[in-house]
């Protein structure tokens, strides 16, 4: 963007744990100006703590945002039951909607796998947190080989998964599988989520597991390698930590800490899908234009 050109207007739908934290992701982008956040409570910690940084807030939910817009970019931080009745209302604005909730609607989106391809559509989807965690490994591994079956199990700490986390976990294993048999093209596909309330809380993890004949360990090592340095291009905090490469087998774990902003470090998951929010909304909506 020109150093002349003005900021995209956005504004983040949702005052949340992820809500909240997109505040702060959007703050330090040079290519965003955050207008409105905008949630139901108006007593809400999240509400409150984005007026005390001095944005503009309502608790009067997406008919607010509607009449404020047009906005260039909404994020939608709020539940997979919601997001429908959201992009019914902002689809006519003309507003490009960025779905962080685990519906399957929309253009599915996983930076450093298709978000290369110039960006027109106007409704994308970041499957879950787990879905970004884990397809760029597992797509650089379906390219080495074929894999006849994909296990990933996404644990994380009971205090980052907030209320609307909780209520959506059916539909975030139903989209993240989806989403990994479209990206691998791999049919068999096992999806399983646990919430720690271990003390101290742990990192976000994703420990994947794959079946695959004629497996060449370098090349997959390889292609893991720089799947690991594309994602951390924008969340600093994302490690594979463990790697076997067998025969007809491989077993990769990779672990997000969460850096910068406020989140505490343990909350790897939402800092992974709110960093690939971002970057998208900076690509598509400036390709858009």
């Amino acid at each position: 963007m020109a150093a002349d050109e003005p900021r995209l207007r956005v504004a983040v739908l949702g005052a949340g744990l992820i809500g909240i934290d997109l505040v702060d992701k959007i703050r330090r982008s040079a290519k965003l100006n955050l207008a409105l956040v905008a949630g139901r409570d108006r007593d809400s910690l999240g509400l409150r703590r984005a007026a005390d940084m001095g944005h503009t807030t309502t608790a009067g939910g997406i008919r607010a945002v509607a009449d404020a817009g047009p906005f260039d970019v909404v994020f939608d931080a709020t539940n997979a039951d919601s997001h429908a009745e959201h992009w019914a209302a902002l689809r006519p604005t003309g507003t490009t909607l960025i779905d962080l909730t685990p519906t399957g609607l929309g253009t599915v989106m996983v930076p450093g796998v298709n978000s290369h391809r110039p960006v027109v559509h106007r409704h994308l989807n970041l499957v879950s947190c787990g879905g970004q965690a884990s397809i760029p490994v597992l797509h650089a591994i379906s390219k080495r080989c074929t894999p006849t079956y994909i296990e990933v199990v996404s644990t994380g700490a009971s205090a980052s998964a907030g209320r609307a986390t909780r209520l959506n976990l059916d539909q975030y294993i139903a989209t993240t599988s989806a989403a990994i048999r479209a990206f691998t093209g791999t049919r068999d596909v096992k999806v399983m989520v646990n919430l720690s309330p271990a003390r101290p809380a742990p990192p976000f993890r994703v420990a994947m597991t794959v079946l695959a004949d004629g497996i060449r360990p370098a090349p997959v090592r390889t292609s893991i390698a720089a799947a690991a340095r594309a994602v951390r291009a924008y969340t600093p905090g994302f490690q594979v930590t463990s790697l076997a490469v067998d025969p007809g087998r491989i077993s990769v774990v990779a672990q997000v800490t969460a850096s910068g902003g406020r989140l505490p470090r343990h909350a790897g998951s939402i800092d992974i899908i709110n960093a690939a929010a971002v970057l998208l909304a900076e690509q598509s909506a400036a390709a858009s234009r």
